[in-house]
């Protein structure tokens, strides 16, 4: 069981406090507590409840080897994101999401690999062959694709799933993770529909205190998937040695 989530931390990191009430999405009715001097304020039990529900699924996605892509392209989430997935091995995206990331990632891998082969020629020479302009190109081009592909770069198929800060913003990945049928999980806040996420966190999803707080607990849950998934290999037996024709007798 992953562990228990504190109310009192939650409320401490801001997580509660919402968006103005004239800027309310009806469809977040169930997970708003009250409205406070005309900003709506979010039922943190709730909150609790459903980071509980979301981080034993996560959990179960790291321990079976799968990826989880963390999506934040806004100002105060993208280095918290940053931090938070990559210490738990997982890939994200922070700048601009990229069209058909998902729905066309034959073509992405193929630009990962573009990136993966001017390496190559660096490590190789072939790069020092080529002219001061067609070095300064590639050069250009390889801070590019690392810009917007390098935290996936070890991403070589299709997330189990997708964790999403403020599903408003990154409305094209939330397309297309449901085009594709890839479940997402998000920190929703009360502007937003819930209905649009199989995993809803109602939660402040402006303030980088609750981000960073929600994130640390998510993240927690997939390391210690991930842990789980170690233990249980350094468990399994050795494999047997083959038998000798004279055992088999």
């Amino acid at each position: 069981m992953a562990n228990k989530v504190e109310v009192k931390e939650l409320l401490e990191a801001g997580v509660h406090f919402g968006h103005m009430t004239r800027k309310w999405n009806p469809n977040m009715a169930p997970y708003i507590y009250m409205e406070r001097n005309g900003i709506h304020i979010i039922n943190l039990y709730k909150t609790a409840a459903k980071i509980e529900e979301a981080n034993e699924a996560l959990k179960k996605i790291s321990a079976s080897g799968r990826k989880v892509l963390f999506v934040a392209t806004k100002k105060q989430a993208k280095d918290i994101v940053a931090e938070k997935a990559a210490a738990v091995n997982m890939p994200y995206i922070t700048e601009r999401w990229p069209g058909g990331m998902l729905t066309n990632f034959v073509t992405i891998r193929k630009a990962i690999k573009k990136m993966t082969a001017i390496d190559k020629m660096k490590k190789d020479g072939t790069f020092m062959t080529l002219s001061k302009k067609e070095r300064l190109q590639v050069d250009r081009l390889r801070a590019k694709l690392e810009k917007n592909l390098g935290s996936i770069a070890d991403m070589t198929r299709l997330p189990a799933a997708l964790f999403i800060v403020d599903i408003k913003a990154e409305h094209i990945a939330v397309k297309e993770a449901q085009k594709l049928n890839i479940p997402i999980f998000a920190m929703v806040d009360t502007n937003s529909d819930p209905r649009e996420v199989d995993f809803v966190i109602p939660a402040n999803d402006d303030a980088s205190k609750s981000i960073d707080k929600v994130l640390s607990l998510v993240t927690g849950a997939i390391a210690e998937g991930l842990a789980d998934r170690k233990s249980e290999k350094d468990d399994l037996p050795a494999a047997p040695a083959k038998e000798t024709a004279e055992t088999q007798e």
